[in-house]
């Protein structure tokens, strides 16, 4: 992967501030499997992007936190289909978010603490359905295929500007 430069991208060129998390974005395209913690995806269906919404009017990154014993793709998979109602096709690491909390104790026991990485990539999904919903995840109310351009204004729209460079990243990437 030729490593694009992260001066073209402020908010992921700076560290992240998530309330009790801190987080510096790495560009790489290999992990450190017991580590992460999170996965997401970048979905694309062919030159399009997708994004989805759930029940607070909020647009998300599709992923989660890996559970027990759970590799990441397996949650990768899992992930697409309860947020997208999608099938997961490829998938191409592209950086890491290296993370430190501050709580107490891990989000959930089986994760690494403090300090674990939320890997981000990108990859071809196939809508096949509608978001699972799981009763212990976000509500998703809307999944959307859109061009970049739409999608960048949806996350700066709520101020989502690391999201928001994620997928300009990915169409530099890709295109």
């Amino acid at each position: 992967m030729d490593t694009p430069n992260i001066k073209e991208f402020p908010t992921l060129s700076h560290s992240i501030d998530w309330g009790i998390v801190k987080a510096d974005f790495t560009f790489t395209n290999t992990v450190e499997e017991a580590l992460i913690s999170n996965v997401s995806i970048i979905p694309c269906v062919g030159n399009k992007y997708v994004i989805f919404q759930i029940d607070n009017g909020m647009w998300e990154l599709p992923g989660g936190t890996l559970e027990p014993g759970e590799g990441y793709m397996d949650a990768l998979r899992r992930e697409v289909m309860e947020e997208l109602g999608g099938e997961l096709i490829t998938y191409e690491v592209i950086g890491q978010f290296d993370c430190e909390s501050s709580a107490e104790k891990p989000y959930k026991p089986h994760i690494p603490h403090p300090k674990f990485v939320r890997i981000v990539g990108y990859g071809e999904v196939n809508l096949v359905g509608k978001p699972l919903n799981p009763v212990d995840g976000e509500q998703v109310i809307s999944v959307e295929t859109v061009d970049i351009e739409e999608a960048i204004n949806r996350f700066e729209e709520i101020d989502r500007h690391d999201i928001a460079e994620l997928y300009k990243l990915v169409d530099l990437i890709r295109n």
